[in-house]
C-alpha cells in the first residue's frame, strides 16, 4: 500500500486536530481530508478498501511527506482489528502520540459524548456506564501495542500542555521526528481547533433539521427568535462539568499506574510531568 509516512494516532480529545492542522499549514507537509480517516480502525471504513484510502494522498505534491490523524487508532478496547491491519498493509509509518492531563481528557470526552447525545446521564454515572472516558485516557496501555510492534523509535510522544508552552519548538520537534527538514512556524492565525461548540447539544436527524440552509431560512421564517432562542440555549452545557471528590483518588491512582507504563516507554520525557499534575 501507498500510505501515509506518518500518522498522529491519538489520543482522542488532546489536540490532535490543532496539530493536524498546524502540521498541513507547512510547505513540504501533506495532511488528508477528511483529517481523521480512522480507515484501520473503522469496519465500514476499511471495507472501502485501500484503493479508496490511497486517493486520500493523491493531493501531495512530488516530496511531500504525507499523514494522517486518526484518533480511532489508540481506542482500545473497542476497535481490535486496528493494529493488525496496519501491520498487513505492510507500513512503517513514522507515529506521534499526543497526550493530555487524563482527568482534563475524561472532561472533554464526556462533553463531547454528551453533545453528540452519545450520553445523557451525569458525569458521575457515566463513569460506571462508559469505561472508554478512562480507557481513552490510559497512555501507556493505549500505545504498549505500537511500540511493541514498530519499535520506540519510530513513536514520538508530546501532549497538548506541551504545544501549548512552546508551540513553536514543540511544531519543530515534531516536524524533525517525520522527517521534515524544512523551517516551519507555528500559525497564530488558526485558533485552537475542535474546542467547544461540543457544549451545545445536537438533536435527531441535526444535519436536516439544523444544519441545511433551507432549515435555517425556515426557522427564521417560521419561528420568533425568542423561541429559537430558548431552544438554543436549552440544548447548551451551562457549565463544564468536574469529577466528583469522591472519584478523584480512585481515578488518580489508576493514572498513576499507566504512568508508569508511559514513563518506561519515554522515560524523562517532559509530557510525563506536564501531562500529571494531579501526581505533584
Amino acid at each position: 500500500m501507498t500510505g501515509p509516512d506518518f500518522i498522529i494516532l491519538g489520543a482522542m480529545k488532546c489536540g490532535t486536530t490543532t496539530l493536524a492542522a498546524q502540521l498541513g499549514a507547512q510547505p513540504g507537509l501533506f495532511m488528508t481530508e477528511p483529517k481523521e480517516p480512522n480507515f484501520f480502525s473503522d469496519d465500514d471504513i476499511f471495507a472501502r478498501g485501500a484503493d479508496w484510502y490511497e486517493t486520500l494522498f493523491e493531493g501531495a505534491a512530488p516530496g511531500d511527506i504525507k499523514g494522517e490523524a486518526s484518533t480511532h487508532y489508540t481506542k482500545r478496547p473497542d476497535l481490535p482489528e486496528t493494529l493488525s491491519r496496519m501491520q498487513a498493509a505492510g507500513l512503517a509509518p513514522k507515529l506521534v502520540y499526543m497526550i493530555r492531563d487524563p482527568m482534563a481528557r475524561l472532561v472533554s470526552h464526556y462533553i463531547h459524548d454528551w453533545s453528540q447525545a452519545v450520553l445523557s446521564v451525569p458525569l458521575d454515572q457515566a463513569l460506571d456506564s462508559h469505561p472508554q472516558l478512562v480507557d481513552y485516557g490510559l497512555y501507556g496501555w493505549q500505545i504498549s501495542p505500537y511500540i511493541k510492534a514498530f519499535g520506540p523509535e519510530s513513536i514520538l510522544l508530546t501532549s497538548l500542555e506541551r504545544l501549548k508552552s512552546d508551540p513553536d519548538g514543540e511544531l519543530q520537534r515534531v516536524a524533525r521526528h517525520i522527517g521534515h527538514t524544512g523551517s516551519v512556524a507555528w500559525s497564530n492565525d488558526s485558533e485552537a481547533e475542535n474546542v467547544s461548540s461540543e457544549r451545545s447539544r445536537k438533536l435527531p436527524m441535526h444535519g436536516l433539521l439544523v444544519d441545511s440552509a433551507v432549515a435555517t431560512a425556515l426557522r427564521r421564517t417560521l419561528v420568533p427568535k425568542s423561541l429559537r432562542t430558548w431552544v438554543r440555549n436549552a440544548r447548551k452545557m451551562k457549565t463544564r462539568p468536574e469529577i466528583p471528590a469522591g472519584r478523584l483518588p480512585g481515578l488518580e491512582a489508576r493514572f498513576a499506574e499507566d504512568r508508569e507504563t508511559l514513563a518506561r516507554h519515554f522515560p524523562d520525557d517532559p509530557s510525563l510531568d506536564l501531562a500529571y499534575p494531579f501526581l505533584s
